[in-house]
């Protein structure tokens, strides 16, 4: 079947459902770039500023606020606009938060700038995660969060190569504002492809959500272990990015560039989690995946709790981040089978506020319990959310179990 677009004609509407996959991959990569940035960037910016690195946690903090207010209202958003003008204009809005951070020459300004920044980012991932889940399969719904880590693995990188320059943390902000940039630009100029790759356009078929107020969803089984198990995941991956540098840095006296060549390895196991997982989807249910995926975590922070070498805490970082990475694609996925898809976007919605809560509020609390104890508090506390994903989880196999056996026996 030929499908006629505008001035573009599509082979067919496989076709057309893979162009526009690419599209969606592309904008997690764009994702994933300022995620890690800020993380890697932080001791360069308070040695220049003359800042306690404790302060770090703050800008993180307005980031995560502005992430969770756009997630709760996101099920609104993507009725009334769709997920096509929710990406494209959140990227854009990035893109330029990004740009501000370049320019920065104050610290309240670093805070300003973070405000967009969050709500963006909050925006792209709610609607691309729903939408994803929602039309494509769990294999794709992990390569589209291992674009995600290539974004986030090529951000430190980039930065860590940048920043002996002399264009310095500023210059890694710009190229990041460039590369933001082109994505938006290649998202807003793929809407014909959003139109009509389902036959119908992105806004009318959204207008079938049912909004459910946040009592409602909290009510709603199976919903608040789900929630634990985001509070966990986000607060090992946050903490993990913003203060995985400044840990090598003040607890094993790594230089920062050397620090945010090794971080990297975090992102490189996170890409690679999610690639591997995306891959075994279709033999493995979700689920399995998200078992598996704890196992390798909680190996993972224990190498890294002893490590003594710098070649150990880099393997560290790696698996902590090849465990965690395949945890939230493949609890999204479940999201559908478990509520439905009218209901999906408004649960989506509430577990990016809970993610983002997680990301804004434990990095501060870990960030001034290092000031105050020294950062070896950095691995304590994700042992910790460890232990409070590993009990959320079997109280939701078991219900699952139990919901499979009545399918069973009826």
């Amino acid at each position: 079947m030929v499908v006629k677009t505008g001035n573009f004609t599509f082979l067919s509407q496989e076709r057309m459902s893979t162009i526009l996959l690419l599209v969606i991959y592309m904008a997690f990569i764009g994702l994933g770039v300022p995620d890690s940035l800020f993380g890697v960037a932080w001791p360069a910016i308070y040695a220049e500023y003359g800042f306690p690195f404790s302060f770090g946690s703050v800008v993180t903090a307005i980031i995560y606020a502005g992430t969770m207010v756009s997630s709760l209202f996101s099920a609104k958003l993507i009725r009334k606009f769709g997920t096509y003008w929710i990406t494209a204009f959140s990227t854009a809005l990035t893109a330029f938060a990004l740009l501000g951070f370049s320019f920065s020459g104050h610290f309240l300004y670093l805070c300003l700038c973070a405000i967009p920044l969050g709500l963006g980012a909050g925006c792209i991932d709610t609607a691309l995660n729903n939408y994803v889940a929602l039309h494509y399969s769990s294999r794709h719904l992990n390569f589209l969060h291992c674009f995600y880590g290539i974004g986030i693995t090529l951000s430190p990188y980039v930065f860590s190569v940048v920043l002996a320059g002399e264009g310095g943390w500023r210059g890694g902000y710009q190229i990041a504002f460039a590369v933001q940039l082109l994505l938006a630009l290649i998202v807003f100029f793929s809407f014909p492809v959003w139109r009509k790759t389902f036959q119908k356009d992105p806004e009318e078929r959204e207008e079938q959500i049912h909004v459910m107020g946040f009592r409602e969803v909290l009510t709603t089984p199976l919903v608040r272990p789900i929630w634990l198990i985001l509070l966990g995941l986000s607060a090992v991956e946050r903490i993990c990015n913003t203060f995985g540098a400044t840990y090598l840095v003040e607890e094993k006296g790594l230089v920062p560039e050397l620090a945010a060549t090794i971080v990297m390895f975090y992102y490189v196991g996170l890409a690679c989690g999610r690639f591997l997982a995306g891959l075994a989807a279709s033999r493995l249910h979700s689920w399995k995946l998200i078992f598996i995926s704890q196992s390798v975590l909680g190996v993972a922070l224990l190498v890294l709790l002893f490590a003594s070498h710098r070649y150990v805490a880099a393997a560290g970082f790696f698996f902590i981040g090849l465990g965690n990475g395949p945890l939230f694609p493949n609890m999204a996925y479940l999201i559908p089978e478990l509520f439905g898809p009218r209901l999906t976007p408004s649960i989506m919605g509430t577990l990016m506020a809970v993610g983002s809560l997680s990301m804004m509020l434990f990095p501060l609390v870990c960030g001034f319990l290092g000031q105050a104890l020294g950062m070896w508090v950095f691995t304590a506390i994700m042992l910790l959310f460890y232990v409070f994903m590993l009990l959320a989880a079997v109280r939701i196999g078991r219900a699952m179990r139990r919901k499979a056996g009545s399918r069973v026996s009826t």
